[in-house]
């Protein structure tokens, strides 16, 4: 469960450019869920998906997650708790939440160029000082599960829209993570392309995972996977579907 209690986000607060990108949204979602936040450009959403996947901190309100989403490290509250505000947290854990409980699709895909479609996905991992055998092994594996076993070491630059996005989903999964934070994820892909981007959504999903996607697409919120669509304007809910 990752919930939102009045979470507002401002920039360039008290000056006359002051903006209010989200404003005193309440949002909960549940775990083993696929959650759209529907909206056009502009209406927030991707703010609010920057909040949800502890990229950017709130002006103001709460974001707890789920103990349970949290793999590794400790946070305060008890080892009892059901829960932990992530708000406050200082940027050391907010560091750690980000790296174990949540896999990022963006909508450039920002992969690295000049290196291997390997080293791409192994990545997220470096960080976590596993051993390097260990991790090439997981991402290997991950490459197989995308059919991309052949392009592990093809340049980043040589390949298609839909082997860069498939690269993205599968450095998203590299730490594990049991929520995917996707943002406009077929933004560049054609419609054979998104129908079989939600695909694999839909597979993580059996698998257990959460997803939580930003997306203007009819075939990203109209797929059959996903439970529940919620509308963003002006950086408010104004309304669902399903």
């Amino acid at each position: 469960m990752i919930k939102l209690l009045n979470v507002r986000k401002g920039f360039n607060l008290g000056r006359p450019n002051e903006f209010i990108a989200v404003g005193g949204v309440t949002l909960a979602m549940e775990a083993n869920r696929v959650t759209v936040l529907k909206g056009p450009s502009g209406s927030g959403k991707t703010t609010l998906l920057s909040l949800i996947g502890c990229m950017a901190r709130p002006t103001s309100g709460r974001i707890t997650l789920r103990r349970g989403l949290l793999a590794g490290g400790y946070f305060p509250g008890g080892a009892d708790a059901p829960e932990v505000e992530v708000t406050s947290l200082p940027e050391r854990f907010l560091t750690e939440v980000r790296r174990r409980t949540f896999g990022f699709i963006f909508q450039q895909f920002n992969l690295v160029k000049g290196i291997t479609v390997l080293e791409n996905v192994m990545l997220p991992a470096y960080p976590l000082g596993e051993a390097h055998g260990a991790v090439k092994k997981r991402a290997h594996a991950l490459l197989e599960m995308f059919d991309l076993a052949g392009r592990a070491v093809a340049k980043v630059e040589w390949l298609s829209g839909g082997e860069a996005q498939r690269v993205a989903i599968a450095r998203a999964l590299m730490n594990d993570p049991p929520v995917i934070i996707a943002d406009e994820p077929t933004a560049h892909l054609d419609s054979k392309l998104s129908v079989a981007f939600m695909e694999i959504i839909a597979r993580l999903k059996e698998q257990g995972k959460t997803a939580v996607i930003a997306s203007h697409d009819p075939l990203v919120f109209g797929a059959p996977m996903v439970d529940r669509v919620v509308a963003v304007r002006d950086g408010l809910i104004d309304g669902e579907g399903q």
